[in-house]
């Protein structure tokens, strides 16, 4: 699909500086860019790129002036957020790529579903009994939407995603490929035999407006009751929920994430990649936590935590630092010990 410099800036609220009929169909890093393709100069330090670009247009800001010469076929869009500006470019061109209202064969849909306007039912996707799905709402093929689910307006379900019996799922949001919603919880109960006797996972999942979650993460259903995503978290590839877990508004968690169960996880909170956070404790709001860090315990407080068990950062800091000089320690104290000895056998023979 083609846009003209004189679309996007209408778009954008831009101004244009060159030629308003140049065309794009594609998108590029400015400093890879080629004919055809827009790119966008935010950084100062990517401007050198723009006096060789081969985009066709580049988004600017408007405080940008150019030090020498630009291409003669550049036409560049003078915008107050070039990066803003273009993340919302993004997200007009991704809703030109979507599907077009369709509901594509072989699929199956309950009688008993009800299902909203314009949407997209990708081939082999499955629509169980009593469903409930939105206005606008994507569905791609290969995905499992089981009994009872809700899915509310403009969601998309990526390929493969599962969603199992009674889960809920709210407006604008984004579950991508390979992800499960509400499978069982990792209940087992041991016997005196050391066997484990599993504990039905009866409650579900509740997913709020706005929540995006990323590729094959799981989000486990509650034991009774449920497992809650806020409005507006985000969810990397590869996080696993367990049951009962709450996590809090427009909280981040990155890829490889393991949140034990019923853990609290307050709003606004960004924890980083393989953190692990135990079961039944609470993180207070504005907490971050720093990858492959631990936290065993509740945190009243937001503060910044590294580590395994997670401690300030700065404590981390000084205490990683006593840590690399252990080993010249060490060696001291072996020195020093044996200058006491050597002492003490001198004065014995005095």
């Amino acid at each position: 699909m083609e846009f003209s410099a004189a679309q996007i800036a209408q778009i954008l609220a831009g101004e244009i500086i060159g030629n308003p009929e140049t065309k794009v169909k594609g998108l590029s890093k400015i400093e890879e860019g080629t004919e055809g393709t827009l790119s966008f100069l935010a950084n100062p330090k990517y401007e050198e790129y723009i006096y060789s670009t081969g985009s066709s247009i580049c988004i600017v800001n408007k405080t940008f002036e150019p030090s020498r010469e630009l291409p003669s076929t550049l036409t560049l869009v003078k915008v107050e957020d070039a990066y803003s500006c273009f993340a919302r470019l993004l997200e007009v061109y991704n809703q030109f790529k979507r599907k077009k209202p369709a509901v594509e064969q072989p699929s199956f849909i309950s009688e008993s579903a009800k299902v909203g306007k314009d949407l997209y039912i990708g081939a082999f996707a499955y629509i169980g009994n009593n469903v409930i799905i939105g206005d606008n709402t994507h569905i791609y093929p290969g995905s499992y939407i089981g009994d009872n689910v809700k899915i509310g307006a403009n969601t998309t379900i990526f390929a493969g995603a599962k969603i199992y019996d009674d889960c809920i799922i709210g407006d604008n949001c984004i579950i991508h490929a390979g992800t499960v919603v509400g499978a069982d919880g990792f209940g087992f109960a041991p016997n005196e035999a050391g066997e484990y006797s599993k504990v039905p996972q009866i409650g579900n999942v509740i997913i709020e407006d706005n929540v995006e979650i990323g590729a094959n993460a799981a989000i486990d259903r509650a034991t009774m009751g449920s497992t809650i995503i806020r409005k507006g978290a985000k969810i990397d590839n590869l996080v696993q929920i367990a049951h009962n877990v709450e996590i809090g508004k427009n909280t981040a968690l990155a890829s490889q994430v393991g949140v034990a169960g019923s853990a609290k996880i307050g709003e606004r909170v960004q924890i980083g990649g393989q953190a692990g956070i135990s079961g039944h404790i609470h993180i207070a709001d504005g907490t971050q936590i720093v990858a492959q860090s631990g936290i065993p315990n509740t945190i009243k407080k937001a503060e910044v935590l590294m580590g395994s068990p997670g401690i300030p950062i700065e404590d981390f800091k000084k205490s990683y630092f006593g840590f690399r000089k252990l080993p010249f320690i060490l060696k001291k104290l072996q020195e020093l010990e044996n200058t006491l000895k050597n002492i003490n056998k001198t004065s014995d023979n005095a």
